[in-house]
């Protein structure tokens, strides 16, 4: 897709962090956008503010657990623009569980497959078929993470198995795309190559109360700014990557049609390399004890 101007673009986690960044950069890019969060004060406040910047955006509470609400997006976008172009799966939580994977709670695993997987699914399922039956050109963006999506993390196993599905239920969705010649691209998106200040440190306060689980925290939940000061009293400097820079990446792979989103990242591709390299020569997954550093 080259010409963005006059076409429309939804993007779930759209109240704020990256979704917000991709929305507007879309906005700005002449088009129209829908933004959905399960957060209703939030999408409130980013929607006033990018209206108020003369910008083309409307907002809608959305659960992407539910797909009854990622079907309410939909026809809330079809009926106020008449055609969807762009979905950008982009919603997505950690599940902040404490202690050994052994340990974790069943809830722990269906909150985080709720929202991080079946979010994505749900968006595929609801839009896919409307951009197949209207014809011409289209793009699918679901965002994974390096965690995961290129080799995990072994403390947040929730967070990396599910991104580590986006990236290949991705993969399937590009492959079939193709293969009925369908002019609509896909991409999986890796945010980076460094963190980047959004709201999934403290997703924990939308876990919905019948996923809440059975024994209380044994710590509070850590929040970006106690992780910042951890990290400095560990002589560690964290680097942060703009949300804006990665939003300009998403608008660039969809004119340029690019399946892997990934920025470039020396770490990143070490990662990459040891993963291949363990399993092409059939090794234990060694590496894992180097990658968190």
């Amino acid at each position: 897709m080259q010409d963005l101007t006059g076409k429309t673009a939804v993007v779930t986690g759209g109240g704020g962090g990256l979704g917000r960044a991709m929305g507007e950069r879309f906005a700005r890019e002449g088009m129209n956008v829908v933004l959905a969060d399960v957060q209703q004060g939030l999408l409130a406040v980013t929607v006033a503010e990018l209206c108020g910047d003369g910008l083309e955006v409307t907002g809608v509470v959305t659960d992407v657990a539910s797909w009854d609400s990622v079907e309410a997006l939909r026809d809330h976008a079809l009926d106020t623009y008449g055609a969807v172009h762009v979905v950008c799966n982009n919603a997505g939580i950690g599940a902040g569980a404490e202690g050994r994977i052994w340990e974790h709670e069943l809830n722990d695993w269906r909150w985080a497959i709720d929202v991080n997987l079946w979010g994505v699914i749900h968006g595929i399922k609801a839009f896919v078929p409307h951009m197949l039956e209207r014809g011409g050109e289209g793009h699918i963006v679901n965002t994974s993470s390096g965690n995961g999506g290129v080799a995990p993390l072994s403390t947040t196993p929730q967070y990396s198995v599910t991104k580590a599905a986006v990236v290949t239920i991705t993969e399937v969705l590009y492959a079939q795309l193709e293969e009925v010649g369908a002019p609509i691209g896909a991409s999986v998106l890796f945010p980076g190559p460094h963190m980047l200040r959004t709201g999934l440190f403290e997703s924990w306060r939308n876990r919905p109360a019948e996923l809440t689980n059975a024994k209380p925290r044994k710590a509070p939940a850590v929040t970006l700014e106690q992780y910042e000061q951890m990290m400095s009293d560990a002589g560690v400097e964290v680097q942060y990557t703009p949300v804006e820079e990665v939003a300009g990446r998403v608008v660039d792979g969809i004119r340029d049609n690019t399946f892997w989103m990934l920025p470039p990242s020396d770490k990143g591709d070490a990662q990459l390399r040891a993963r291949a390299e363990s399993m092409l020569e059939r090794e234990n997954p060694t590496y894992m004890r180097t990658i968190a550093g």
